[in-house]
């Protein structure tokens, strides 16, 4: 059952339970009204003739709160989230730090970084589908469908074909849609996400072998000296948090994360 015939089910199903109600009292209201000695009531009205009109809006409301719940994953999957929040939480354990900075820091950053590699690919989206929308010249389902359209482009510049090919495969389509727009959401968003903690895990490796160096100067040092009971974690600790700093890290990292998504689709 698709998504369209449950919230058309739930909102017929409301309107079902709502509008007996709301036409037996409006019988009972008027009669209170009438019998009334005297006094200037003011009337209830009640049209129920927009039928139509109370169902589509019903299936708005629904359809909005649906997209608002799902938002956190739409996020996830179809956007440069994955990588940037995978590399970050990977600098931070190359670093040697457990809780600084903090969860909310880093997907912090990791959201607006994300939202500056998306920018011009939500506009698009925006232009395409919701601004006809808000201008009543297409309906939902034709708005989010055009809207689909430039993240599709967004996900196929940046999947590798491997990983397209293994979820076709598996839904037993073997060649590749000639607009993007035929693709199906299900088959490029996995491959998408996959294609994206591979290339999370190839830059973390990078960032993880200068301070890999530091940990085993560190540990040779401290073994010469014979100080084995030292821990050489909170040695290398201070080392590797100066050489971050001076070679400017996070300005590195985050430019590296952005441009990142300025080439062509990854090889493979």
């Amino acid at each position: 059952m698709t998504l369209r015939r449950v919230l058309l089910i739930g909102s017929l199903v409301a309107a079902a339970l709502m509008l007996p109600g709301m036409a037996e009292a409006a019988p009972r209201a008027a009669a209170a009204a009438a019998a009334s000695s005297g006094a200037a009531a003011g009337g209830l009205s009640i049209d129920l003739s927009g039928g139509g009109i109370f169902t589509d809006r019903m299936m708005q409301i629904i359809g909005l709160i649906t997209i608002l719940s799902v938002a956190p994953s739409i996020l996830i999957m179809m956007t440069s989230f994955v990588r940037i929040v995978v590399v970050l939480s990977l600098l931070r354990t190359a670093l040697g730090l457990s809780t600084s900075p903090p969860n909310a820091v880093l997907v912090s950053l990791a959201m607006f970084l994300t939202l500056f590699v998306m920018t011009p690919t939500l506009k698009d989206a925006y232009a395409a589908g919701v601004e006809p929308l808000m201008n009543n010249q297409i309906t939902t389902t034709d708005a989010l469908d055009r809207a689909s359209v430039p993240m599709k482009k967004f996900m196929l510049a940046h999947v590798r074909q491997a990983d397209l090919k293994l979820f076709m495969d598996m839904s037993g389509k073997k060649d590749l849609p000639k607009t993007p727009a035929a693709l199906p959401i299900t088959t490029l968003a996995p491959a998408f996400m996959i294609s994206e903690l591979k290339r999370a895990f190839e830059i973390g490796f990078l960032v993880f072998i200068p301070f890999l160096i530091i940990d085993m100067a560190v540990a040779s040092i401290l073994m010469s000296m014979g100080m084995m009971m030292l821990p050489p974690v909170i040695i290398s600790l201070p080392f590797k948090l100066i050489f971050f700093v001076l070679v400017d890290g996070w300005r590195l990292i985050a430019g590296s994360l952005v441009e990142s998504y300025m080439h062509g689709p990854p090889p493979g």
